[in-house]
């Protein structure tokens, strides 16, 4: 699948494998792809913020708004959901 600009979109288990990389290497924890990774209250707003660069520029996305509610970062299954959805073109823009 690509974009309009023809760069590839990843695919949701795609981001869900670069994820868990990251946040087993950036927490030291393996996590699965359904944890809350703030539940347990090791984490903090902090790294929520590292999650957002991370995933803007990772995934050439732009996270704004009512995205950055801690909800869209709680799992890997949400984070790859919100950059599934923020790859797709705008509901209708020309797509150029």
């Amino acid at each position: 699948m690509t974009t309009s600009s023809d760069q590839p979109v990843p695919e949701s288990s795609t981001v869900q494998t670069e994820m868990l990389g990251f946040l087993a290497k950036r927490t030291g924890t393996t996590w699965a792809t359904d944890a809350d990774v703030f539940g347990s209250g090791g984490l903090s707003s902090l790294f929520a913020m590292e999650l957002v660069v991370h995933l803007e520029k990772s995934y050439g996305i732009a996270i704004r708004g009512a995205d950055l509610r801690l909800e869209n970062f709680r799992t890997v299954r949400r984070m790859a959901a919100l950059v599934e959805r923020l790859r797709q073109p705008a509901p209708g823009g020309s797509g150029a």
